[in-house]
């Protein structure tokens, strides 16, 4: 009986002695999965310490004129003049407000953010997370294609913080990465997130746009445009642009332009105010199965050259028509995307090797790269803004869908609803090839050919959609 009860009390206690060890075990690990959180933590915050006094709110204010309309009104002018105080279709002023992020990147006042945010102001004001507010703000110049700004704090104290520039190509798929902005107002919000990807698109939403996007779960919402991301050295290797959603919010899809391809840009703004690309001067489609098949090559991706352009750089290579581009330097070439981000942000007079299939065979040709320059002070003037249109001047991608010569006509870039040309029936992406007979090639050009509108107050437009083009007369409001 003393046996059973010795056993039965050893078996208590080996029991108790093997649950005490396995507590123990299950407390040094939760130990160790606590601390690592708190060493993650601790990075993080490291960040934000640093990261955080160079983001400044940007706060906009855009003019609009509104005609203050209404139709079918039984009372005259003189009602409306004596008990509202103006005519039932005077035009009048509406004040849009509104405040998104940029960041510091000098101790002399640059400061970047999106073109988007700051591109139709007619005000800039930059408020800090200290409180300090500037509102002496010099608009250096913007690339809208990248939708890249650049200003400078002019009033600045020479004592500012500033975050430097991070190489966007070293970053890895799965990396840590922080955002810092101002979404819906929040001033100085800090989200974490991974990098989802690299070099997205986002489909052809504008074909004379540059993507070459950093994808990332960091939350990004409306009013974070314009802010940094930033890894976990506190470097920026991307601006905060855009965000892929159905709700207009946060749905885990976050786009930042790459930190390499804005230093390209901001360095040519300080130095030039403008924006210069490497160009080439051909016009190209993506290789399709089909095309593959008709020009029995055994390849899947590569890009087909439609055109040569007359004594352009292309033309001097010997590259010809119907060759299919396969290489530049030691890239690959998948899509005609691939072309345009190569060459665009290539240094103008650089040699590239360019690998064609011509006839079956491999030839390497190099290309010196010529310029394409793009000046930012061509935007549409106060005519065109007035018939609604904002226009941008053609490339070849909007070329070869209208079926018209490169740099001839301007592409409308947008319609604002309610003004003479949304009523005309005038899109985004329709090219107009002539402004009251006279055949326009640019912005520029554009403007020019619109003065005399003001005098007469209709203006004359060859709109060109694909294929068929057409002329509508807009009077001006």
């Amino acid at each position: 009986m003393k046996r059973r009860k010795l056993r039965h009390f050893g078996v208590v206690m080996m029991v108790g002695l093997l649950l005490t060890a396995g507590s123990f075990a299950q407390s040094e690990v939760d130990i160790e999965g606590i601390e690592t959180l708190r060493i993650v933590g601790r990075a993080f915050s490291q960040v934000a310490e640093r990261a955080v006094p160079s983001v400044v709110a940007v706060q906009v204010e855009t003019v609009e004129q509104v005609e203050t309309a209404f139709p079918g009104s039984p009372f005259d002018h003189e009602f409306f003049e004596r008990f509202f105080g103006f005519s039932p279709r005077e035009p009048r002023q509406r004040r849009r407000v509104g405040q998104a992020s940029g960041f510091i990147v000098s101790q002399d006042g640059y400061v970047l953010t999106n073109y988007h945010v700051v591109g139709r102001a007619d005000t800039i004001r930059i408020v800090m997370g200290d409180g300090r507010t500037f509102e002496d703000i010099e608009m250096i110049g913007y690339d809208e294609r990248t939708d890249v700004a650049l200003l400078r704090i002019e009033d600045n104290d020479q004592d500012l913080p500033y975050l430097e520039l991070g190489d966007s190509e070293a970053l890895n798929v799965g990396e840590w990465v922080v955002a810092v902005g101002n979404p819906f107002g929040l001033t100085e919000t800090l989200t974490v997130g991974v990098v989802s990807a690299k070099g997205r698109r986002i489909g052809r939403i504008r074909d004379d746009r540059y993507q070459d996007f950093i994808q990332t779960d960091a939350a990004i919402n409306p009013g974070n445009s314009g802010g940094p991301l930033l890894n976990l050295d506190a470097q920026v290797i991307g601006i905060n642009s855009a965000i892929i959603t159905g709700t207009g919010g946060y749905m885990g899809v976050g786009l930042a332009v790459p930190s390499n391809m804005v230093a390209l840009i901001k360095e040519q703004l300080i130095e030039t105010g403008r924006v210069e690309r490497g160009y080439i001067g051909i016009m190209m489609q993506d290789l399709t199965e089909e095309l593959a098949a008709y020009f029995d090559v055994d390849i899947r991706e590569g890009v087909l050259v439609m055109d040569v352009m007359d004594d352009s750089p292309a033309e001097a290579a010997g590259l010809e028509a119907d060759d299919i581009i396969v290489r530049i330097n030691d890239a690959d070439i998948a899509d005609v995307q691939d072309v345009r981000h190569l060459i665009a942000f290539t240094s103008p007079d650089t040699d590239v090797e360019m690998v064609v299939i011509r006839d079956g065979r491999e030839q390497t040709l190099t290309v010196t790269v010529g310029t394409r320059e793009e000046v930012v002070a061509d935007e549409t003037g106060e005519i065109g803004r007035a018939l609604g249109l904002i226009v941008d001047n053609v490339d070849e991608e909007a070329a070869r869908r209208h079926n018209i010569p490169p740099e001839q006509g301007v592409l409308v870039q947008e319609v604002r609803s309610g003004t003479p040309a949304d009523e005309a029936g005038i899109r985004p992406g329709m090219v107009i090839q002539s402004v009251n007979r006279i055949p326009v090639n640019s912005v520029r050009a554009f403007n020019e050919a619109l003065l005399e509108t003001e005098q007469t107050g209709q203006a004359l437009l060859l709109v060109r959609a694909e294929q068929v083009a057409q002329y509508v007369v807009l009077r001006l409001p």
